[in-house]
């Protein structure tokens, strides 16, 4: 067995104790996550997933520990985006505090198959058609410049969006929780719960970011070992970021002109292969840090007005 395969065992034991341990023994009653907790586990997915980077530095070398590391942070920046959106949702439907995590957790599980199902896909596709990286490459562009120019909706009218319609219409609803509850019984009939609706909402906005995510984690790495590890290991840090941001996010404004940038520069990266230009995977990797660095010392330097 290579070193690579031994670290896909290493991946996907961490991911199922991860799951089992969180699930069945930390959160198997819904409560409210306090900002300490929310601190130590952002702590401990940003150490975990460090720890893993050490380890294909170590065993693969330093170009898949560069590619690791600016898909990770790649992904970090867009998820900021998807929380903010997440946020939007649980504030529009008033959903109490303590079925945030509940929410969170099965909707990230569910990211995690889809984004599985969609690398692996982009890979079988790559392969076939490297052609294909210079379109992500024209879309993530694009992309960039679209997020430099727009503003965040903050008054979205969830109720009406097609999902919810469509999902009204196939499924039977209930306004209520049901005490954390995804399906329930009223007057002897089943019911899908207000929190089935909400994570549907959840998983249908993981699925939409990541038409720009992986497109853009494939321009940083095409190998499918960085791309599914660098992008699972920032998806699980996401639910614990979620709730240890959730009240401050709005302070870090300019981290969305950060990302606008980053895309840009990984978009016209891959365009330069066209003429035969290459720029390493640490040079990558230094300018997103760079550009994560100004995003986050810009926005504490001038702050949003309110």
């Amino acid at each position: 067995m290579t070193a690579q395969n031994y670290l896909w065992i290493v991946f996907v034991a961490i991911m199922v104790v991860f799951l089992v341990v969180d699930l069945g023994y930390f959160n198997r009653n819904p409560h409210k996550i306090g900002p300490k907790s929310a601190l130590v586990q952002t702590v401990f997915w940003v150490l975990i997933s460090l720890g893993f980077s050490s380890l294909i530095f170590i065993f693969i070398g330093h170009e898949m520990f560069a590619q690791f590391v600016s898909a990770y942070l790649t992904e970090e920046m867009l998820s900021m985006d998807n929380l903010f959106v997440i946020m939007l949702i649980f504030s529009f439907f008033s959903l109490d505090e303590k079925y945030h995590h509940k929410v969170l957790f099965w909707g990230i599980l569910g990211a995690v198959v889809f984004r599985g199902i969609f690398i692996t896909a982009g890979s079988v596709i790559i392969h076939q058609f490297y052609w294909v990286l210079y379109v992500f490459g024209i879309l993530l562009v694009y992309t960039g410049i679209k997020l430099f120019a727009d503003k965040k909706e903050e008054h979205a009218d969830f109720e009406n969006s097609k999902i919810v319609r469509l999902a009204r219409r196939f499924l039977r609803f209930t306004p209520s929780p049901h005490n954390g509850q995804f399906i329930a019984k009223e007057n002897g009939k089943k019911y899908f719960t207000l929190l089935f609706m909400i994570m549907i909402l959840v998983e249908t906005t993981d699925i939409i970011f990541a038409v720009d995510s992986i497109p853009a984690t494939f321009s940083i790495s095409q190998s499918p070992f960085i791309v599914f590890t660098s992008n699972i290991f920032a998806v699980m840090g996401l639910r614990a970021m979620f709730f240890l941001i959730e009240n401050i996010l709005h302070k870090f404004h300019h981290l969305q002109k950060g990302l606008s940038f980053i895309l840009i520069f990984i978009g016209l990266k891959m365009l330069a292969g066209i003429i035969d230009i290459h720029i390493s995977s640490v040079t990558s990797l230094l300018v997103i840090l760079f550009a994560l660095s100004v995003s986050l010392i810009l926005s504490v330097i001038f702050p949003k007005k309110i």
